[in-house]
């Protein structure tokens, strides 16, 4: 049993990368992500993170501080939000194509224009093809427990790819829930010491991000493809590991509430989630057979733990909280795709895309939805493929 405290999401991350002690922070401000390289700062100044702080001009900046310290071998972290993740866009792809482990939290936030401070999936959702893996947290204490998690991760020699875990601004990034503080001494034992499969340190010539041939170029992306399918198992085992030693395991790329005996699945993922499990669980009393499955990880995606639990399914509903225009949302194109070689046995799916730049999605807007799924289905009618939720 841990020690519990009082943490906003934001400094659930902060205390997380403490955890894993390290070495160096990037650091620049943005809202709503601020706070956590805030209270970094903090425990670096008071002497309870032996780590370095640089404090640098921009976004884009922060993450290439980020690559530089972990190429050198330091085991390294950031965090950013909307627009300065978008400046950063560049090094993302660095440093996965360097296949360099190293952490990044996303306090989400819509992008602009027009200007807005409020939460959706778009920041974070638009770096699905970079070559990052991608995990995304329901409440605090999966905000510590997941950022903890993506250091191990990461630094499994399986892997060997930058990890972004990802949050809702404001939504949980400042608002304080309970979460629970491991022993150190423990997540050390855990954890272990940094890995890299090399290191630039000027002990011996080596070169990085210089001209390759296509084929090599090629090989080297299928080697990242590689390491995304392995990260499925490693994902799973460190999920595993977790829990035996600090009592919280969450099914390792999804976790599934109500599945057992569900004939219709809702699919989503962060912390609206939680709201949409409220929703069924009132629905389930009124006779809906209908279960959540949350996506932990959508890179590498889990089409196949999903397919699972969902063979039997009469109806698939995905809930998106972002848009990929002229297509659906991407949670249900991923979805699909992946589900598409079960094609002759897929039951009826759709998906709603909503809360759209920080528009709150109810309990009782699930519950709408959910139900007017259903009953299309049940009547033997078909629901629409896409639909765009709007509350005016």
């Amino acid at each position: 049993m841990g020690k519990l405290v009082a943490l906003t999401g934001n400094y659930a991350v902060a205390y997380a990368a403490k955890y894993a002690k390290v070495d160096v922070v990037a650091a620049y401000p943005i809202t709503p992500q601020t706070s956590i390289v805030e209270k970094l700062a903090e425990l670096i100044e008071s002497g309870e993170l032996d780590a370095i702080m640089i404090r640098v001009e921009s976004e884009h900046s922060a993450l290439a501080a980020t690559f530089g310290a972990a190429i050198a071998g330091a085991r390294a972290f950031t965090a950013t939000s909307s627009q300065g993740l978008l400046y950063m866009h560049e090094f993302v792809h660095w440093v996965s194509r360097a296949r360099i482990p190293a952490v990044m939290a996303i306090v989400t936030r819509a992008l602009a224009p027009p200007w807005n401070i409020w939460p959706d999936h778009s920041d974070y959702m638009d770096q699905r093809d970079a070559g990052w893996i991608m995990g995304f947290a329901m409440d605090n204490q999966e905000v510590f427990d997941l950022t903890l998690q993506a250091f191990k991760i990461s630094e499994d020699p399986r892997v060997y790819l930058p990890v972004m875990v990802g949050l809702e601004g404001f939504i949980l990034g400042h608002t304080t829930m309970p979460v629970e503080l491991p022993d150190q001494e423990i997540v050390d034992q855990w954890l272990g010491p940094r890995r890299q499969e090399y290191v630039i340190d000027g002990r011996e010539p080596l070169a990085l991000g210089n001209l390759a041939w296509p084929e090599d170029t090629e090989e080297m992306f299928m080697e990242i493809q590689k390491a995304m399918n392995n990260a499925k198992k490693v994902i799973k085992e460190v999920d595993e590991e977790y829990g035996k030693l600090f009592g919280r395991k969450y099914g390792g790329l999804i976790q599934c509430i109500n599945c057992e005996d569900a004939k219709y699945f809702a699919v989503s993922m962060g912390a609206w989630t939680g709201d949409l499990i409220e929703a069924i669980n009132k629905l389930r009393e009124d006779g809906y057979p209908i279960g959540v499955i949350r996506i932990r990880f959508c890179r590498p995606f889990p089409y196949e733990d999903i397919w699972e639990k969902v063979q039997n399914a009469k109806g698939i509903i995905v809930f998106d909280r972002s848009i990929s225009y002229g297509a659906w949302g991407p949670l249900f194109s991923d979805l699909i795709t992946g589900l598409y070689h079960y094609t002759n046995k897929l039951p009826t799916m759709s998906n709603i895309v909503a809360g759209i730049g920080g528009v709150n999605i109810t309990y009782n807007d699930f519950a709408r939805m959910l139900t007017n799924f259903v009953e299309t289905i049940e009547k033997g009618e078909k629901p629409p493929v896409f639909t765009w939720y709007h509350k005016r």
